[in-house]
């Protein structure tokens, strides 16, 4: 595939007392620590409309996954068949953008507060976005 030169800047970073991406939880809901998302002071006004207690999916760049994996042992377990990493959650992919679905817990400028979140600590923070209730809500 020829490289159409998509550039993606990252918002900001995540700090989490999680430091090795093998002791790091699978899954948020599997034992992650509440950590930070520390946006750049320019996009203060991006922040100001979320809200604590409101769940958002932020966007990651797992920056030290393996971009030439395509095929993996689910959740590292050798027993699992191999799998192709479309059909898993795999950090080890082609574009390594990490999916997390977080509680808000604390907002401070533009530092938030989350709860659930797996990235490990100076993990690039690429997007954040709102989960989105009935038609109506939108």
């Amino acid at each position: 595939m020829a490289d159409p030169g998509y550039v993606v800047h990252p918002i900001g970073w995540v700090e989490s007392p999680l430091v090795d991406p093998d002791a790091a939880p699978n899954q948020g809901d599997e034992g992650a620590p509440d950590a930070w998302l520390v946006l750049d002071p320019s996009l203060r006004l991006a922040v100001r409309d979320l809200e604590v207690g409101a769940e958002a999916i932020v966007l990651t760049w797992l920056d030290r996954a393996d971009r030439d994996t395509l095929v993996v042992h689910p959740r590292g377990d050798p027993n699992r068949p191999p799998t192709g990493v479309f059909s898993t959650r795999s950090q080890d992919r082609p574009n390594p953008i990490g999916l997390h679905t977080v509680e808000i817990m604390a907002i401070e400028d533009t530092r938030i507060q989350v709860r659930r979140l797996e990235a490990v600590d100076r993990t690039p923070v690429i997007d954040i976005k709102p989960v989105l209730g009935s038609v109506e809500e939108r």
